[in-house]
């Protein structure tokens, strides 16, 4: 969707629990001494301001991550904290990282970076903050994804978050990643969705369950932002999870649980 600006709900409670989740695997991955590949079909304009006009005027920020940093939910010995002080001293106490941010802030230079963004303001933005640090398409994030796996270096992960304006995109989904996996067997595929009052979700998520058994589907609660405001949750579906992420999972969990306890 190319009406869609994430600058009105960058840092808000679904990117702490997607961006922590991304930054572990991101952590584990590099743990290994081998280049890896990460690709992202929804990266967004990467850098946002936390006191624009337009996160201001949802204050889903100050209800996601100004409020986990309060609480201390990530230090710096998590790699989600390790991100947000390395992108901070470049970039500011007010910005915030999208998630090719948080993946650039944790990634080394052997390694390799596609990301498709199609909105071309955004997409003018990402090079802009990206420079010459990742591969930036300005195409489907689909048919990237597609086109470009199994990519080289063979490891990485794959986000696909996409914006869910489009009910069509939740029918989409699996068919998408069923290809990518197909191609890419080996690569960590991660998916975020939102979880919201109409749980638009649902046939989308068990239709994952049922081609991907070893999956792990991972949903948090929380409350909505404002009253007009149809997100209560956060979902993800990881394949080829790594080992010891189920924990990890529980640990953000019950973090979240904390808003709705």
């Amino acid at each position: 969707m190319l009406s869609y600006q994430h600058a009105y709900h960058a840092g808000n409670l679904a990117d702490v629990h997607k961006h922590g989740v991304l930054a572990w695997v991101i952590d584990y991955l590099t743990r290994k001494d081998k280049p890896l590949t990460y690709i992202e079909t929804h990266a967004g304009r990467g850098v946002y301001d936390l006191t624009s006009n337009e996160a201001l005027k949802t204050g889903e920020a100050a209800a996601g991550i100004l409020r986990s940093e309060v609480a201390g939910w990530f230090d710096a010995d998590h790699p989600y904290g390790a991100a947000l002080t390395r992108f901070r001293d470049r970039w500011g106490e007010n910005a915030y990282p999208g998630s090719p941010m948080v993946a650039a802030s944790l990634l080394r230079d052997t390694d390799v970076m596609h990301l498709a963004e199609l909105h071309p303001q955004e997409n003018a933005a990402l090079k802009a903050a990206m420079g010459r640090r990742a591969h930036i398409h300005q195409q489907d994030g689909y048919k990237m994804a597609k086109a470009i796996c199994p990519p080289t270096p063979r490891r990485g992960l794959l986000l696909i978050d996409p914006s869910f304006e489009q009910k069509a995109e939740y029918d989409q989904v699996p068919d998408a990643m069923a290809m990518i996996h197909k191609k890419w067997n080996v690569g960590v595929i991660m998916l975020w969705y939102p979880v919201l009052q109409k749980r638009l979700h649902g046939a989308m998520a068990v239709r994952l369950e049922s081609l991907f058994p070893d999956g792990l589907r991972h949903e948090v609660a929380f409350p909505p932002a404002r009253e007009d405001h149809g997100m209560t949750g956060s979902g993800l579906f990881i394949i080829n999870p790594p080992y010891g992420l189920r924990e990890e999972l529980d640990r953000i969990g019950a973090r979240m649980a904390t808003l709705t306890g």
